[in-house]
């Protein structure tokens, strides 16, 4: 087997669990890393030991027989550094999500894709998370057709990020795209249909109260509910708290048809289960028909080595999977496209709007979905 070599740009804290998963791959090296923080990149080293490390992108993407690009930079980078690629050598991209962070850009990065010639794998981690893996395979033929869909995320706060980009909105595009975007990917892909509305309250209750920033104080939000109407009648639900790490689970996705409710219960990282507590959850799969009456209750256990290379519950080894299957030419498109990223930015931006507002969201006022984009 030939080995794929890839380009790594930015390896904080998602950079190096990508490293530890791609090191379980069969058949991947790391050639390169561009990382400009010092911590971050001595770190990255130790994981990567054989990767040049670059002074730039520019001179990343000078490294000889590069096969991929993963993004891993933080969010308000993302766009111009795939606009960077195209310019200089367009090659197969994993970006990490969300895609972009501003309103203003979706000019930009509607002429990045018309004009890309490569394929472009918009990184949506909790896809791939096995017991939502498993639940997405069944929730439609289990549920008898969804009516209802129920995402809850019970977790810790934001981790600190180098130079504490997450904490502000202009840099994360705000809290329903950068954290939430994941799951409003999910809501579009367990109902296969489109939003037309959103709504949603939230507010920074409780979390970065006390930090400062060179006299600038965090303004990203810590909890809230999001509520989206789809265009066949569908609607969704998601309910947000960013102090609740004491919980059992982390996510908890429910959908409910006219047949039967389907659960899907996944625990948060196991670094962080109190060790005293003993073993970490096992993640469940709960199907309960209303007739008979009685649910039934599977584990879906994840292999220690991957949950031990990352915090997403083996997920991001089981994306670079598939990744690896478009870059060596054995699927022909990417399962999550530059337009499924978008979408979910897109819902991310009106539920921020609807919460800094304080009304309801049409997806069409907008103007942010790529379809209607493209039609215009």
């Amino acid at each position: 087997m030939t080995t794929t070599r890839y380009g790594i740009i930015g390896c904080g804290m998602m950079g190096q669990e990508h490293l530890r998963n791609i090191a379980l791959l069969d058949g991947a090296e790391v050639a390169a890393i561009f990382e400009p923080d010092a911590g971050m990149r001595d770190a990255a080293a130790a994981l990567a030991p054989a990767a040049r490390m670059a002074e730039s992108v520019a001179d990343l993407l000078a490294t000889p027989d590069l096969d991929c690009l993963l993004i891993a930079s933080p969010n308000f980078r993302h766009l111009e550094q795939m606009e960077e690629i195209a310019a200089t050598r367009p090659l197969p991209i994993l970006v990490e999500k969300p895609l972009f962070t501003d309103p203003a850009e979706t000019a930009r990065l509607a002429a990045f894709r018309d004009a890309y010639p490569a394929p472009v794998w918009v990184a949506m981690e909790y896809r791939y998370m096995p017991p939502i893996a498993a639940f997405l395979k069944e929730a439609q033929t289990t549920t008898g057709g969804i009516r209802m869909l129920t995402i809850r995320e019970h977790r810790f706060p934001f981790l600190h990020k180098v130079g504490g980009w997450n904490r502000f909105n202009r840099y994360t595009g705000g809290t329903f795209v950068e954290k939430c975007c994941h799951f409003f990917d999910l809501m579009r892909l367990t109902l296969g249909d489109e939003p037309v509305r959103v709504m949603a309250s939230g507010s920074q209750a409780v979390n970065h109260a006390d930090e400062d920033y060179e006299g600038v104080a965090p303004d990203v939000l810590d909890n809230g509910y999001v509520i989206v109407d789809f265009a066949r009648g569908g609607r969704a639900m998601l309910e947000l708290c960013m102090f609740a790490e004491g919980a059992r689970w982390q996510e908890e996705v429910t959908a409910v048809g006219p047949e039967a409710r389907i659960d899907a219960l996944v625990p948060g990282p196991g670094r962080f289960w109190p060790a005293h507590l003993g073993e970490a959850p096992v993640p469940q799969l709960i199907v309960s028909p209303r007739d008979p009456k009685g649910p039934e209750m599977r584990e879906i256990p994840v292999d220690p080595a991957l949950l031990e290379a990352g915090d997403h519950n083996g997920s991001t080894y089981y994306q670079h999977v598939r990744f690896l299957e478009l870059v060596r030419g054995h699927r022909t498109r990417p399962e999550v496209t530059l337009e499924d990223g978008w979408a979910a930015v897109a819902m991310g931006i009106a539920a921020q709007m609807s919460i800094r507002e304080g009304r309801a969201v049409s997806i069409e006022e907008t103007g942010l979905m790529p379809g209607r984009l493209r039609a215009a």
